[in-house]
């Protein structure tokens, strides 16, 4: 079904608050409370912001080295330093906010990016740096919103008018700081006036694509139909899709893409389909340091995840549970990933390292 769109402006998942007093703070949408009801959590100290991310108030790997950079500055106004430990206080802040989630690089990326910068400081004053690391956090909001779109730009070509387009978990605006990485693919081809359905898997265990993904789409006024995760081999047999598009938490430097669990089957399906599957996502999620797959540290979630789905019993109290969070799809299953520097095909290191050193599209 399809709805008319109501966007006055851009989603944006967080965002920090300047109006808060002192100095300002994180504010989040709780996506854990999505599509009920829309809630703002205020993440004024950084247990809070740790929460959030381990909880997936924020997820998607963009969105969380957002928080991250500004959780920082949540941290050091907790911890109140002066002009001699401000430089200690961001060390400790930014390894306790890495603790909160292994997988999505964007995460270490952007705490990386916030120590980087209180190096380059030096003896600056506390006001001085407070201001700087601020600064750095609202450029890598910033840059993360023009990546977005930038991939949009770069992938809308796989959409075409009348296609069928299937996704896997939420990478749309709620996963960055607004348009989204695989979304923003399709936001870019709705926005020229193409029309085409998306199939949207649900995404056991926490149901992220019916939960954000779909109330993303009919909010932007996009065909969408809400499929179970084990209906992808039918429609894609139907052939009612033509082409995937996932997005991703880490690209390792051969290619190797992790992603929310099932991608690896829908990537799977879609070879044996003869389905092109694309995965968008910008440069700041590829690991070059991992050369593979197989080096990619993949969460383990709470069984009760499965076991309680939401708070209800699905399944007998004492049955054991495996609940990795992500998995990985080889790069040789990969038709090419977007990226907000142009498309990378075929997915291999030397095309990864050409594309990714060439200037944005």
């Amino acid at each position: 079904m399809s709805l008319p769109a109501v966007r006055k402006k851009p989603l944006q998942p967080l965002w920090w608050d300047a109006a808060h007093q002192p100095g300002g703070t994180l504010v989040l949408i709780d996506q854990t409370r999505l599509p009920g009801e829309t809630v703002n959590v205020v993440c004024d100290t950084a247990e809070k912001v740790w929460h959030a991310i381990k909880t997936l108030q924020v997820r998607g790997a963009p969105a969380i080295g957002v928080a991250a950079a500004y959780g920082v500055l949540v941290a050091l106004d907790q911890a109140a330093p002066d002009d001699q430990t401000w430089r200690e206080a961001t060390r400790k802040a930014c390894e306790y906010l890495a603790t909160s989630r292994p997988t999505a690089v964007n995460l270490f990326w952007a705490l990386g990016r916030m120590r980087r910068r209180a190096e380059q400081l030096g003896h600056r004053t506390w006001l001085d740096a407070r201001a700087a690391l601020l600064a750095e956090a609202h450029a890598i909001r910033n840059e993360d919103a023009a990546m977005c779109r930038a991939i949009g730009a770069a992938g809308e070509h796989v959409i075409r008018d009348g296609s069928g387009v299937l996704t896997h978990c939420n990478a749309g605006a709620l996963a960055t700081s607004e348009y989204g990485t695989a979304l923003a693919v399709m936001y870019a081809a709705h926005e020229r006036g193409r029309r085409f359905n998306v199939y949207v898997d649900e995404t056991r265990p926490l149901l992220q694509g019916s939960r954000l993904t779909a109330w993303e789409l009919l909010r932007e006024g996009i065909n969408t139909t809400l499929i179970c995760d084990n209906m992808a081999a039918v429609v894609m047999a139907q052939q009612r899709v033509n082409v995937v598009i996932v997005g991703a938490d880490r690209i390792a430097a051969n290619g190797d893409t992790a992603n929310k669990i099932g991608t690896y089957g829908v990537a799977v399906l879609a070879a044996a389909h003869k389905i092109p599957f694309y995965v968008a996502a910008p440069s700041s999620t590829f690991d070059l340091e991992i050369a593979n797959g197989g080096d990619i540290p993949i969460e383990q979630r709470d069984p009760d995840e499965i076991r309680r789905g939401f708070g209800r019993p699905t399944a007998p109290a004492n049955v054991a549970c495996y609940s990795p969070a992500f998995d990985v799809t080889p790069a040789r299953l990969i038709t090419g990933i977007i990226t907000e520097r142009g498309v990378i095909h075929p997915v291999n290191a030397e095309s990864i390292q050409r594309v990714l050193a060439a200037p944005r599209v």
